[in-house]
């Protein structure tokens, strides 16, 4: 058998998403290449890998024992190169936090100057919804989780990381003349929802139930992106996370409508089990937030305090 290191990774992708496609997108390949590398692996054994059932690939039971063979090598690979990066006086390992989805506009600033500074460290970033996010801290699969609510029944230590502001807003079809408006402006503005499990819907209900808003639910979807475009687009208004609609707001694609109450302020954390035994990187990094948050706060997030 002449199976190659790429071969394998290649057949990780495909089995963790149970696509070509989506595998092609996360290994930045081409969906061509991906299918050849799949064949040039699976015609080194007689039996099948892989199978499609209508339109759905699906790793086979031949596959999977081949699969946790495959994580095996390739998790040696990797730990012949931080043992490597280690000799060399290096730092060196994984670095693995789940962040929800509106996170996905702030974390990346607060890893990428660690992350030159450590050329060892691979860093392994999910980004879901706030439900995932708790599942993968308790199941102990990552360092750190990033979220702007905390989990109600684990126990957890954190560190602040930024300031969540949360605003009614709509696209700019109409003018809200007046200064501020009361709960009431809530009956005539059809109000779009995230997904049950996200972080921003939970905020939501909690600050309308509090206060009694009398809210018209318009529609729900399951990302920020999908509100974003919904409410650009005139299909209802929203209550949507500051962070994640900057470029909106400077495109006047989006206003936000001033109302009693708002914004919904919260703080993003970075999260981790209480008594968790940390990983020298995942230590690395945690002190690196320490020493380097309120500067990256500064440089990255002062527009922040216009709103």
């Amino acid at each position: 058998m002449h199976y190659t290191l790429h071969q394998l990774q290649v057949f990780l992708k495909v089995a963790q998403f149970n696509s070509i496609t989506k595998a092609s997108e996360d290994l930045n390949m081409t969906q061509p290449a991906v299918s050849i590398q799949l064949k040039n692996l699976q015609d080194q054994f007689e039996i099948p890998l892989t199978e499609v059932v209508g339109r759905q690939l699906y790793v086979t039971d031949f596959g999977k024992e081949i699969l946790q063979m495959a994580e095996r090598i390739i998790n040696e690979v990797y730990a012949i190169n931080y043992k490597t990066m280690a000799f060399k006086g290096h730092l060196s390992g994984r670095l693995k936090i789940c962040s929800v989805s509106t996170g996905k506009y702030i974390i990346p600033y607060f890893l990428s100057g660690f992350l030159k500074d450590q050329e060892g460290i691979e860093l392994m970033l999910d980004v879901t919804n706030k439900s995932k996010v708790i599942t993968s801290l308790q199941n102990n699969e990552v360092d750190f989780a990033f979220v702007s609510v905390l989990p109600d029944n684990l126990k957890v230590e954190s560190i602040e990381i930024l300031q969540n502001k949360l605003f009614v807003v709509g696209n700019t079809d109409q003018r809200f003349k007046k200064g501020v408006y009361d709960k009431t402006i809530f009956e005539t503005l059809p109000i779009i929802f995230r997904e049950e499990g996200s972080g921003t819907r939970l905020v939501m209900e909690n600050f309308i139930s509090k206060n009694k808003l009398p809210i018209s639910k318009k529609m729900e979807l399951t990302s920020n992106e999908a509100v974003k475009q919904a409410v650009i687009a005139g299909l209802g208004y929203s209550i949507m996370p500051l962070i994640g609609i900057k470029n909106e707001l400077l495109n006047k694609d989006v206003q936000i409508i001033k109302v009693k109450g708002f914004p919904i302020e919260s703080t993003w954390r970075l999260i981790w089990l209480k008594n968790k035994k940390l990983s020298p990187v995942a230590l690395a990094f945690l002190n690196y937030l320490k020493s380097e948050k309120e500067k990256i706060s500064n440089e990255r997030f002062e527009w922040f305090n216009k709103y």
